[in-house]
């Protein structure tokens, strides 16, 4: 059974690493993970309709019935008999058919199954679903060694460029300065950052991005970036198991309050008075296994590898999508943003959630420094081959003296070059490279390019 083709078909990253999943001979049953609301159906229905002869979609939310297919076992003849009895219209041709179960967490014992598709082969099997606290242990546990997994998060700005016309090609060319380390040209940065304005303004999750490229309004965007935080909060309600779910969306309702703070440390005595890690134990967890938000942890020292310095137990939290956080933020600084496009407002917070997001999907652990008793800190941190890549992110263009301290000072000596996210053009001095906030989504492979220059002249 193939699927309805939505109106509109936003391109993704994930199409790409599905077709190349689809081409290997070794694949196994994949799992897509992902937050509410990124996407995960819809592409999963957009590559079965151009890759496969039928289609089997089995949503455990719209149809429980279908937990009823594993009553004779998990042999793979017996799950297709038993789906065939419930839904007689789906087609299971050998090499030419997808199973797709979705809203996997609401029935994670199918994942046993993945074991049984794999060593059968006739069939391409793909799961997704919100992938919640405890569940995706359970899933993991019942599918071992046998399954394949890909986290998809929503649009980032590369994605949004797609949606708004933009070729592979044409983005290659306007990004290459950046590349090379040279200025952009007049038009291209008023273009970019014009477009960038849009997308901190919408964020990233399809359903927002659709009215924008097919109405090219903002015409209700606030109403469903909300519907969508008011799903992620009846999702904490519903499976936060062995957890508090009050305490769970305490936490998540805290986030603007602590990224409003300067140092923007995740602190427990702004979630409740008085309150300890020990009150809400698993919480901060629960919601970074969800995909809602991005951990951010602290360097106790800037110097290779990054993992071995890393403290557990301080920490900055960003949401999954800017456009969402700022639909929780005060009505004056959303109208700031909004109407008056104002995004230096709220100390500079945005701007760091955005680069931070961007790196989060690009791949790249977050991390943090701040030294005690000092003014030293460093937004973020990047590996570059022997070295480390500090990275000041500003809402204009202001001095980096942070930056600065770490590059010049002999004491870090894994750190030779840096970054500096701003409202401005591109540029290389003092071992510095400023680029525009919007050049972010591109950061791996800014850093490659960048660093054979960098390196030349530290």
């Amino acid at each position: 059974m193939k699927a309805k083709k939505p109106s509109l078909y936003l391109r993704r990253k994930l199409d790409s690493i599905l077709r190349d999943w689809r081409a290997r001979e070794d694949r196994l049953p994949l799992i897509v993970k992902g937050a509410r609301q990124v996407g995960k159906t819809e592409s999963v229905r957009h590559f079965a309709e151009t890759e496969y002869a039928d289609f089997v979609e089995i949503n455990f939310v719209e149809r429980p019935e279908f937990k009823e297919i594993i009553r004779d076992g998990y042999s793979v003849e017996r799950l297709i008999c038993n789906i065939s009895v419930i839904d007689p219209a789906m087609r299971f041709t050998p090499n030419q058919t997808l199973i797709f179960f979705d809203e996997l967490q609401e029935f994670p014992e199918i994942a046993t199954s993945l074991k049984f598709f794999a060593q059968d082969g006739r069939y391409d099997v793909i799961c997704s679903g919100l992938m919640l606290g405890i569940q995706v242990k359970r899933v993991k546990s019942h599918s071992v060694g046998y399954q394949e997994t890909v986290t998809m998060h929503s649009m980032d700005f590369g994605e949004f460029l797609w949606g708004c016309g933009y070729s592979d090609g044409q983005i290659a060319e306007i990004f290459e300065p950046a590349l090379s380390c040279r200025p952009f040209g007049v038009a291209v940065k008023n273009t970019m950052d014009r477009l960038f304005l849009d997308y901190c303004v919408t964020g990233g999750m399809p359903d927002v991005l659709e009215t924008y490229f097919v109405r090219g309004t903002f015409e209700r965007i606030p109403q469903t970036q909300q519907r969508i935080l008011d799903d992620y909060r009846m999702d904490i309600r519903k499976y936060a198991e062995g957890l508090d779910p009050v305490r769970i969306q305490a936490v998540f309702d805290s986030i603007p309050v602590h990224l409003a703070k300067e140092n923007r440390k995740f602190q427990w005595s702004s979630v409740s008075k008085g309150a300890t890690h020990k009150d809400f134990w698993g919480c901060v967890e629960w919601l970074e296994d969800a995909g809602v938000v991005n951990k951010c942890r602290r360097m106790d020292v800037p110097e290779l590898p990054i993992g071995a310095h890393l403290d557990n137990d301080a920490y900055k939290l960003y949401l999954c999508d800017s456009g969402l956080l700022l639909s929780m933020l005060e009505k004056e600084v959303q109208e700031d943003v909004r109407i008056r496009r104002n995004l230096g407002t709220w100390k500079g917070g945005l701007f760091e959630h955005i680069v931070g997001e961007a790196m989060a999907k690009a791949g790249m652990p977050l991390a943090y420094f701040k030294r005690d008793n000092s003014t030293l800190e460093m937004d973020f941190f990047a590996r570059s081959d022997s070295c480390i890549v500090p990275i000041e992110v500003k809402a204009e263009n202001n001095r980096a003296k942070s930056l600065r301290t770490l590059i010049e000072r002999d004491v870090y000596k894994d750190i030779r070059w840096g970054i500096k996210f701003v409202n401005g053009n591109v540029g290389f001095e003092n071992r510095i490279l400023t680029l525009p906030q919007w050049c972010a989504f591109r950061l791996p492979e800014i850093i490659h390019e960048a660093a054979r220059l960098a390196e030349r002249v530290a």
